[in-house]
């Protein structure tokens, strides 16, 4: 088999991404398995070799079917939007903003045209990429429109667990909105979309028969009512209506336990009511290996889950252990590009 290609867009050229994406790429530089390669200014690449004080070449590639150069070279395929420019770094910069967005767009094009497996992408600075005109909101609204997809989902993927082997997903019925309104949103009808969603999710990437399970949301499960409603009057009849459709799904499970189980090996993956729930449940656990897949995209696309880090950018602190993984479940996850594409690419 062909070793995939991944395409590792740094994200803001002055904050922490081009480190942590040079020290994984010369990690792996003649690694048989994998070809890696970096978008981004090859001027910003050879900043990021020096700062962390790699012996390594930075060669510029202007293909994607290019063989790796073996140890010790990493590859750069150049956006040319820098050139030789030499920002300062950790402060918000236009400029870094039009250079972190045109690697997303090289890079996604890529991706759709079936050229390279698939991405991983760095830490971008919002400020930024809005200085120089974007209008998304961050990555999953610039990727969604950029493959033609409304409906994305994030699936956090926790690298350790109990059991060796066995990863935790970790699935969002809500994301960024008050605790208030993400309790108001959570209907039968959202919440049993949102469970058919991450089971299939869970097929799509590479699970046969997945166990899924719904996190409660009030404590102890609501204790029949005593301590709220939601789980009678909506989390159980969404379970109701999905396992009526065939779908074997657990819960709703107290919160306090779930997480627990699933890096016990009880549950593939975990439906979380809103962020923090099973934000904080799967960084307090293992923040370096936790990334992220956003799922519903046409692409696979792995991401770190962290930001720019701008008060260590430059200084060769920053820890590229997300970054690493990321990278890790990327390889993990290409034999599955074809059913991907297949089952997200937009219809006409």
């Amino acid at each position: 088999m062909t070793a995939p290609v991944l395409a590792l867009t740094p994200g803001d050229p002055v904050g922490i991404g081009p480190e942590i994406t040079a020290a994984v790429l010369h990690e792996h530089a003649g690694d048989d398995s994998v070809h890696g390669i970096a978008v981004a200014d090859a001027s910003v690449m050879r900043r990021a070799v020096e700062v962390l004080g790699l012996d390594a070449e930075v060669r510029t590639v202007s293909s994607w079917d290019v063989p790796s150069a073996g140890a010790g070279v990493i590859d750069v395929f150049d956006i040319d939007v820098l050139g030789e420019e030499q920002l300062e770094w950790g402060v918000v910069d236009a400029r870094a903003g039009r250079a972190a967005v045109r690697a997303i767009e090289i890079a996604t094009t890529a991706a759709m045209d079936q050229q390279i497996a698939g991405i991983v992408t760095g830490p971008i600075n919002k400020e930024a990429i809005w200085q120089a005109g974007s209008e998304h909101l961050g990555h999953t609204e610039m990727l969604g429109a950029l493959t033609g997809v409304t409906k994305q989902d994030t699936m956090f993927v926790v690298e350790r667990s109990h059991v060796p082997g066995h990863h935790m997903h970790v699935f969002f019925a809500t994301r960024h909105m008050s605790l208030r309104k993400a309790l108001d949103a959570i209907t039968i009808d959202t919440q049993a979309d949102s469970i058919r969603r991450a089971h299939r999710a869970l097929e799509v990437y590479g699970i046969e028969s997945p166990r899924l399970a719904t996190a409660a949301i009030n404590p102890h499960g609501g204790e029949n009512g005593a301590f709220g409603d939601e789980e009678i009057e909506v989390l159980t009849p969404a379970l109701e209506r999905v396992r009526a459709e065939g779908l074997d799904v657990a819960g709703p499970v107290p919160a306090d336990s779930v997480f627990h189980q699933g890096l016990s090996g009880r549950y593939d993956g975990i439906l979380s009511q809103y962020h923090d729930q099973g934000h904080i449940a799967a960084k307090t656990f293992d923040f370096d290996g936790t990334i992220s897949v956003t799922v519903g995209l046409p692409i696979l696309r792995t991401s770190v889950d962290h930001g720019t880090a701008f008060d260590i950018a430059g200084q060769g602190k920053a820890d590229p252990g997300t970054m690493r993984s990321a990278f890790r479940a990327a390889i993990g996850y290409a034999p599955f590009v074809d059913g991907i594409r297949a089952e997200y690419l937009p219809r006409p």
